[in-house]
């Protein structure tokens, strides 16, 4: 009995659809490549390519220079330090003045953990408009055995946005958790991550304020370590710039700058590690001294 033959017809269509499929097949976006955690101590989150970038060199200051937070400094250092070492330790939210060293404290205590309990943790930058593809990033990290610090730097939520709802769940709720081999910490000029209007918008218009109010303030909640900054004394401000002189070799006496740096946090109308640092680079530039 002979086979029936297909349709002239038809055996084209089916061939116009396989190099239909194909077509499809190469314009598809490869799954990317398994992140190499061994790559670098540090890396940015690419949202869009769901990639880690190496950062070979991390933008940072010395632990021994950040003065008039050694309470917070102390802290962090001890939480990032037992987290390294596989204990238990907080997610942190170091919230509060600006320019007063909270981006600079959490670099500073990675390097410390990397040189103390080697190779230490892999800092992750995630910036702040990714926050939606953090469970995503939180897979990647779940299937490497080294453990990742994840940062989010000026972490705050404007009206109208929900994101911050994902993170919440991602932190601590969830079915899956947050990895054991995670830690997350952020800064942000708001202690409760939300703008003080929008807060009391809640309040006054909400049926029932108070669980309006308590939605949002939940989120932070989900940060064991809540650690202030503060605006600094003139005593600790004149030590940060101090300390940049004897850092850097100077050779510069505190007479011969001191009233100088107080006129220039007077016309600025703020003391902060960031402005005792613009007015060492002015310092060292009008002294033709090299940073």
């Amino acid at each position: 009995m002979s086979t029936p033959t297909r349709p002239k017809a038809e055996e084209e269509r089916l061939a116009l659809l396989a190099r239909i499929a194909e077509a499809l097949e190469r314009l598809a976006p490869k799954d990317p490549a398994p992140p190499d955690w061994g790559a670098a101590d540090a890396f940015v989150w690419n949202a869009e390519a769901f990639a880690l970038e190496p950062v070979p060199t991390v933008s940072r200051v010395p632990l021994a220079l950040l003065k008039g937070i050694d309470r917070v400094r102390d802290i962090l250092l001890d939480n990032t330090l037992r987290f390294a070492r596989g204990l238990p330790a907080n997610n942190a939210l170091l919230w509060g003045a600006r320019g007063m060293g909270k981006s600079s404290l959490v670099k500073a205590v990675h390097a410390e953990a990397a040189r103390v309990a080697p190779p230490g943790p892999a800092l992750v930058e995630i910036h702040r408009e990714d926050i939606g593809s953090l469970p995503r990033l939180m897979a990647l990290a779940r299937e490497t055995d080294r453990r990742c610090l994840l940062f989010c730097d000026d972490l705050s939520f404007d009206r109208d946005d929900t994101s911050y709802k994902s993170l919440k769940a991602v932190l601590e709720g969830g079915l899956g958790g947050r990895p054991a081999n995670v830690l997350f910490y952020a800064t942000s000029n708001r202690r409760h991550l939300m703008p003080r209007d929008m807060m009391e918008n809640e309040r006054s218009t909400a049926i029932n304020p108070s669980e309006a109010v308590e939605e949002k303030v939940s989120l932070s909640d989900r940060f064991g370590l809540w650690l202030g900054f503060h605006a600094c004394a003139q005593d600790d401000y004149l030590a940060m710039i101090e300390g940049y002189v004897a850092y850097y070799g100077l050779g510069l006496a505190r007479d011969g700058w001191q009233a100088e740096a107080i006129e220039w946090a007077a016309t600025r109308g703020a003391r902060s590690g960031r402005v005792a640092w613009q007015f060492l680079q002015d310092l060292a530039g009008r002294k033709g001294k090299a940073l």
